[in-house]
């Protein structure tokens, strides 16, 4: 990765380590099959997202200042397992912090690891999966950690929840969980569809974000992009009701494929991030300015008990 600065451009102040939020970029795409450049994902997000303005107008926030720790990038794995497995001790690690922990790609592997991690430290775990492919299969070209799987291992040990669903091959229905599936096609026509995608999950919540469940018109830079896709403020009302009826753990967006010529795709995904910042913090008023408050977590989610020490991972 080429970018140096602080997540935002913040000021330092705000991105140490004392911060609530810590950002992983995973600058990774070694079994993508089609759109090759999501290893430039992160890059092409940080830059953009030091162009933002930092002020959300929706929530009345400056959710900066919560503290975001930008991490050095998860990079150089020698396999794909062990793409997996490092990312899982990562984001460990920091979950063991009690940090509100955040994941940029990549391709959709990337969440894999991400996922292990948070479903053996949080009961109960409900994964959602925004994205327009169903990543079921168990094993693609010969690997089970192949971006085409990214969801067969949480299909089998979580509380899987897909929205935006618009390709997949047949062998995946076998799989799949049809009540807790919501077809693009169906959600066009379905207007209670968001009111039961979250009655379908459970009260602690990781969400997977691969940006082509966006429609092409919103964000086109994606490995694999699909037509009739979820648009921008359906998908915020949704996400927005989703970090204020549950207790969202951590999430992570994946897929970004940049576009030489354009920054459009690059721009709406650093402000999704965002967005979905400012949602999770809209009613903690306490920020890195006020140390005395700061010190208090709020709203921490409910762990498993751990019979288990990690290493430490520094970043």
């Amino acid at each position: 990765m080429e970018y140096q600065g602080t997540y935002a451009g913040i000021p330092e102040k705000y991105a140490g380590r004392n911060g609530k939020i810590v950002l992983v970029p995973v600058p990774y795409d070694e079994t993508s099959t089609w759109g090759k450049g999501a290893d430039r994902g992160p890059d092409a997000f940080l830059e953009a997202a030091a162009n933002m303005e930092l002020y959300d107008i929706e929530t009345d926030s400056e959710v900066y200042k919560q503290g975001v720790y930008l991490t050095k990038p998860l990079e150089g794995f020698e396999t794909p397992r062990d793409m997996v497995v490092e990312i899982h001790d990562a984001l460990k690690n920091y979950i063991d912090r009690g940090k509100f922990v955040t994941m940029i790609g990549g391709e959709h592997s990337v969440s894999i690891g991400a996922i292990r991690a948070f479903n053996e430290e949080f009961d109960n775990l409900s994964v959602l999966q925004i994205d327009a492919h169903a990543d079921l299969r168990k094993t693609y070209e010969g690997s089970p950690y192949n971006h085409a799987c990214a969801m067969s291992e949480a299909n089998e040990t979580t509380n899987l929840v897909q929205v935006g669903i618009r390709s997949m091959d047949y062998s995946e229905t076998l799989a799949m969980n049809e009540d807790n599936v919501f077809f693009a096609h169906e959600m066009v026509n379905d207007e209670y569809w968001m009111d039961n995608a979250i009655d379908a999950l459970t009260e602690n919540v990781y969400i997977t974000f691969d940006l082509d469940a966006f429609d092409p018109s919103i964000l086109p830079a994606t490995g694999t992009p699909e037509p009739g896709g979820m648009m921008w403020y359906e998908t915020l009302e949704f996400l927005r009701r989703v970090f204020a009826e549950k207790n969202v753990v951590g999430f992570d967006i994946v897929e970004l494929c940049p576009h030489a010529r354009s920054q459009v795709s690059n721009f709406a995904a650093a402000k999704l991030y965002y967005k979905m910042l400012s949602y999770k913090f809209a009613d903690d008023d306490s920020n890195i300015d006020d140390e005395e408050t700061f010190i208090k977590e709020t709203k921490q989610p409910i762990k498993k008990l751990k019979e288990e020490s990690y290493v430490n991972y520094e970043s």
